[in-house]
């Protein structure tokens, strides 16, 4: 499976999580049978608020499932829409994210668990 996750350093499985994934300034591709990782560049950084185009953010690579910290319902929908499972991973490293969306530990994300500002009630 191909797990994307929104992160602030280029330091692949030890990268922590970010907090949102719009206004991450990385996205860590991480194969999770070789934990090999790919690091992309957030090709929609600077999109206005509530306006994040997800594929566009991961340059297109389609992965199978993201890990965040927080996203809005707009990055939720269009996700989801695209075929890709959302899951949320707060304040954990690439490497446990990848390991808890392997062993379906972690929770995948709905309309509640949006951040506030985009309308849910979750990333205050």
């Amino acid at each position: 499976m191909k797990v994307c996750i929104p992160t602030g350093t280029k330091e692949g499985l030890k990268a922590k999580v970010y907090g949102h994934f719009g206004s991450a300034p990385y996205f860590t591709l991480c194969d999770s049978m070789t934990l090999r990782c790919e690091i992309i560049d957030n090709g929609n950084l600077q999109h206005e608020h509530g306006m994040c185009s997800p594929l566009k953010a991961v340059g297109g690579a389609r992965p199978d499932a993201v890990a965040v910290g927080g996203i809005g319902m707009g990055a939720i929908r269009g996700l989801t829409a695209a075929g890709i499972k959302v899951y949320l991973a707060p304040g954990s490293t690439v490497e446990e994210a990848v390991a808890a969306i392997t062993s379906g530990r972690l929770k995948e994300a709905d309309p509640s668990s949006a951040c506030g500002h985009h309308g849910g009630s979750g990333c205050h």
